[in-house]
């Protein structure tokens, strides 16, 4: 299902038929650095944490990760989306490119799209985001789409902490 187009990419929910994408991303370097290691080893794992996750918060809540893909060609490059986590009040902006994508403006255009369907479609009028202290590019995309740093945050009593930005939409 088509969520949102920009000039370059279409952002769509992700399905099963995502699984070999989801597992190379999930494995990708700076994934397992930046975000964590979500156990995600075969096609099996990868369908598993598709419909656990991502589907499953398309269901609870109209909204999630979407998958980015190049406007023309359908190839698969990140993901981009809304997410509700427990421990922040606000929902917050998620995103995470395969390598090959990065550096060209297209985490910026799936960013700035997202954050408008989230104030179109959902009325948020303010969207958090975290990043690990020492993930650089991250932290200067927020700049650029608008967040400031407000503080650190632990995503649990036994994690480190991370950095969390916010911007009002």
């Amino acid at each position: 299902m088509r969520v949102v187009e920009t000039e370059h990419l279409i952002l769509r929910r992700l399905t099963v038929e995502d699984s070999e994408f989801i597992l190379a991303l999930l494995n990708d370097p700076l994934w397992l650095r930046f975000i964590g290691d979500k156990g995600v080893r075969t096609l099996n794992d990868a369908r598993d944490y598709i419909l656990k996750n991502l589907v499953a918060m398309y269901e609870r809540l109209g909204f999630g990760l979407y998958l980015t893909e190049l406007k023309g060609t359908g190839v698969s490059i990140g993901i981009c989306g809304l997410i509700k986590r427990d421990f922040l009040e606000d929902v917050d902006l998620g995103f995470a490119f395969l390598q090959e994508f990065r550096g060209k403006g297209y985490a910026y255009e799936s960013a700035s799209a997202v954050m408008e369907y989230g104030r179109s479609s959902f009325g948020l009028n303010r969207i958090v985001a975290i990043a690990s202290p020492d993930n650089f590019d991250s932290a200067k995309l927020l700049e650029k789409l608008g967040f400031r740093f407000e503080r650190m945050v632990k995503l649990a009593d036994d994690s480190e902490s991370v950095s969390l930005f916010a911007s009002d939409l």
